[in-house]
C-alpha cells in the first residue's frame, strides 16, 4: 500500500521535528493533499491511524487540507483549474495542459506540547 509508506515518512518527519525542537508531545498534524497527487485520503488515514499509536504523536489529530489541482494550457496560455491529470483544458477544450499545482503531499504544520 503506497500510503502506508507515505504515512511512515511523515512519522519520520514528525520525530525529527521532535528531537530537533524538542517538543514532548504532538497534538495535531496539518497535512496539504493535492487533488493531482495521487494518494487516496481514506487509506493515507488509516496507515496513520496505525504508524503514529505509541509514539510522540499518538492520538494527534490529523487535518488533511485539500489543494486544488491547476495546470497552464499551452493551447491557449491561461493557468486553468484541472480535477485531473490529463484533463482537457475547461476554457478552450484542449488537451496540452501541463500541471503546474496540485500535485504535492505535504506535512504544513504541527500543534505540540
Amino acid at each position: 500500500m503506497h500510503e502506508m509508506s507515505l504515512a511512515e515518512g511523515i512519522l519520520q518527519i514528525v520525530e525529527a521535528a521532535a528531537r530537533e525542537q524538542g517538543f514532548a508531545r504532538v497534538r495535531e498534524i496539518r497535512l496539504e493533499i493535492g487533488a493531482l497527487s495521487g494518494v487516496e485520503v481514506e487509506a493515507l488515514r488509516f496507515a496513520l491511524d496505525a504508524v503514529l499509536a505509541g509514539g510522540v504523536a499518538a492520538g494527534a489529530r490529523v487535518e488533511m487540507i485539500d489543494t486544488p489541482g491547476q495546470g497552464w494550457c499551452m493551447a491557449c496560455g491561461q493557468t486553468v483549474a484541472i480535477a485531473a491529470l490529463y484533463d482537457a483544458c475547461p476554457r478552450c477544450g484542449g488537451y496540452q495542459v501541463q500541471p503546474t499545482g496540485g500535485m504535492e503531499m505535504r506535512v504544513r504544520d504541527l500543534l505540540v506540547e
